[in-house]
């Protein structure tokens, strides 16, 4: 029973040991590394498969140690002599000039005196003989000596290949040395300790194999760092995150299965319970693991900076980016957010983009929530991201605000990360401000520069979109002076119409037929023509701006829905105001927006038109209980022009206000709850030459 187990061990740790060689060959034969490093994982690889074989053809019963097994396999024996010589081989290719001579002597020497072995495998002597000529009395020392001096000679090229390699070459070879010297020093802990002891020790020839496993992952490393050891050989970022993955997940999934068999084992009774609650555990464990954000984030943090020597893989990140946006499911910005929220593993973002007026707003956002803040041109931070192209770090902001020439960090963003510019032709088109990331990242030059290539091409797609709605909304506009044309034509007829009925008035205007006749007439024409009106409110005629005051305006206004249910109301909270406009179009402005409320409220609600004075500024309140309006639609279809939910509606009505609004200094905002009610509030200048002869007069 004492051998069987200590072949199980042995044939487990070997077994681990072919494995990982025979992917590290495999690695190296199919991305065209170094033949001799192939050719010596291999070896490797044969080595463990026929201990790993030995430890399972061997009777347990059978007297003699367990490596026994492996010796008397004629693969084995090959596969042993030629082992050590080949990791030899590659120590000497990249050995220091003045070592390679006598190395290569002493080399050839290990070489002669080893084939011996290969000889007695090649005659193919009879098992119990070679075994016996192996493992006599007299061969321990013999046996011991050649893979002790191998060993030797092995750790002084590792220590003098890394020694005598440049500084800068120090971090691409440093993983390879830890790897091959790793192998010797353990090879020179078992034959010394044989050649002392006269037998090889059991115990230490069975963590042979998982020693020797843990130096594939160095030499793995070695590969993908060192242009020395992979001349031509590439390893994607993706296949050595989804292999970091599966080998992590193979090996938690063996120790549980290890654990599960210990709690069966010792557990009696309720050994299969706890095996069983075990193994669902773990996974359920590992499920929650796998698809955890953060841990896919830290691991690829972890093979980019240990394994690479830039964090990106350029040609894949810009491919990555570049469907990204160029994708038409969704909308493009925030696409644009998650495209630059990727590279840094950041989990949300938002979307600041430049309008017409020269202000900064934020447009959209992911997993944020959206500020109600803006950002002129001209402020600070605009100034800051046009003039410098930096990518703002607000935490290193926040510490020392002297490399931002001692500004505060906006009241928006203090818990923000990063605010990445998007430019455009060397103009800020707009910025995208990201969370925090799943995991730490330092904010080095590489990462700063990306971010900003990301920036200019979601700039360059933001823009191609901006336009292309511009085309759309230009060509509606040609649609809708051709559509001016057939309204045009239609008054004409109907102007026609009603010239016909006036000339024939002063015939019939006694016959009770034709007086039925023409107010049916004059009914069907008013109709038809304030429907006309309905979709046509323009006027073409140049604008007279004049002091108004908008007492008399509102209550104006509000008389001409005294009809309507339910009634608009009015509330004049200062008298007096007086702004500078058109008469007639602010009087259009403000009754779509009644109209518009009016639609919108059933006739048991409320619609109320409040008027007070803001400083500088008249503000006239709109407030609805009606079917209220989304974020979403506001922000997205509001003030587009074309867009309404009216089945007769054109959708040029609220856009024409604000648009109006903004002409004269003012502004239009807009507060709504779905299924409560909105309120419109119109900011309008006061005029000043009226406002400082009002001040005189009270003064006075």
């Amino acid at each position: 029973m004492q051998w069987a187990g200590a072949a199980a061990v042995a044939g487990f740790s070997h077994g681990v040991a072919a494995v990982a060689f025979g992917l590290l060959a495999a690695m190296l034969l199919r991305g065209g590394g170094p033949r001799a490093m192939a050719a010596a994982a291999l070896a490797t690889a044969l080595w463990a498969g026929c201990a790993l074989f030995a430890a399972a053809v061997w009777p347990p019963g059978a007297t003699g140690p367990v490596t026994e097994a492996a010796l008397v396999s004629e693969a084995g024996v090959a596969a042993e002599a030629s082992r050590a010589p080949l990791w030899l081989a590659v120590a000497l290719l990249e050995a220091p000039e003045a070592l390679r001579t006598g190395c290569w002597i002493a080399l050839l020497l290990l070489l002669a005196g080893a084939g011996w072995r290969l000889v007695a495998a090649a005659m193919l002597l009879p098992l119990a003989t070679l075994a016996a000529a192996l493992h006599g009395e007299a061969s321990p020392l013999l046996r011991a000596a050649l893979p002790l001096a191998s060993a030797v000679l092995g750790m002084l090229l590792v220590e003098h290949l890394y020694r005598g390699a440049a500084q800068n070459a120090r971090w691409g070879i440093k993983f390879a040395c830890l790897g091959i010297g790793a192998l010797f020093a353990y090879d020179f802990y078992l034959y010394s300790d044989a050649m002392l002891l006269r037998r090889v020790n059991q115990e230490i020839w069975a963590a042979r194999g998982i020693v020797n496993a843990l130096s594939a992952p160095l030499l793995a490393i070695a590969i993908a760092r060192g242009p020395a050891w992979t001349p031509g050989l590439h390893l994607s970022r993706q296949i050595m995150f989804h292999s970091a993955a599966l080998l992590g997940a193979a090996m938690y999934l063996m120790a549980m299965a290890l654990s599960a068999w210990y709690l069966r084992y010792v557990g009696g009774a309720w050994g299969a319970l706890m095996q069983l609650a075990c193994l669902c555990g773990a996974g359920l464990l590992l499920t929650a693991v796998l698809f955890s954000g953060a841990m896919r984030a830290r691991l690829k943090l972890f093979i980019s900076k240990h394994f690479y020597q830039g964090r990106y893989d350029y040609r894949e990140e810009w491919q990555r980016v570049t469907r990204a946006l160029a994708d038409d499911a969704g909308g493009l910005s925030e696409r644009a957010i998650q495209t630059v929220a990727a590279l840094v593993e950041s989990p949300a973002g938002i979307l600041w983009l430049r309008s017409d007026d020269d202000v900064c707003r934020p447009a959209t956002h992911w997993n944020w929530p959206l500020p109600q803040a803006e950002e002129g041109a001209d402020s600070p931070l605009c100034d800051m991201l046009a003039g410098r192209g930096w990518v703002i770090d607000l935490a290193e902001w926040r510490l020392d605000a002297s490399r931002y020439d001692d500004l505060p960090v906006p009241a928006w963003a203090q818990e923000l990360w990063l605010i990445v510019p998007l430019m455009l032709e060397r103009r800020l088109f707009g910025f995208i401000c990201l969370a925090p990331p799943r995991t730490p990242l330092q904010l080095n030059w590489e990462v700063r520069d990306v971010l900003k290539i990301a920036g200019s091409q979601a700039a360059s797609y933001l823009a191609h979109r901006a336009s292309a709605d511009s085309l759309a909304v230009a060509r509606q506009f040609e649609s809708f002076n051709r559509m001016s044309t057939f309204i045009v034509h239609d008054l004409k007829n109907l102007m026609s119409q009603l010239s016909l009925l006036l000339a024939n008035a002063e015939k019939h205007q006694s016959n009770p037929a034709f007086q039925q006749d023409m107010l049916d007439t004059l009914s069907h024409s008013l109709t038809k023509m304030k429907q006309l009106l309905l979709k046509l409110r323009r006027n073409d005629a140049p604008e007279a701006l004049a002091p108004l005051r908008l007492d008399a305006l509102l209550m104006r206004i509000v008389q001409n829905y005294a009809a309507s249910e339910p009634r608009p109301s009015l509330e004049l909270r200062a008298a007096g105001l007086t702004v500078l406009a058109d008469g007639q179009r602010l009087e259009r402005v403000i009754g779509h927006l009644i109209q518009n409320a009016l639609d919108a409220t059933p006739r048991a609600g409320r619609v109320s038109v409040r008027m007070a004075a803001n400083g500088d500024a008249a503000i006239i309140e709109l407030t609805d209980t009606g079917h209220g309006m989304s974020e979403q639609f506001i922000r997205e279809r509001l003030f587009q022009p074309f867009v309404s939910t009216k089945a007769a509606g054109m959708g040029i009505g609220v856009f024409e206000s604000r648009e109006y609004l903004r002409e004269i200094g003012g502004q239009l905002q807009v507060a709504s709850v779905p299924s409560q009610g909105s309120t419109f509030r119109v900011m309008l200048p006061l005029h000043k030459e009226v406002q400082h002869g009002q001040e005189q007069a009270t003064g006075g």
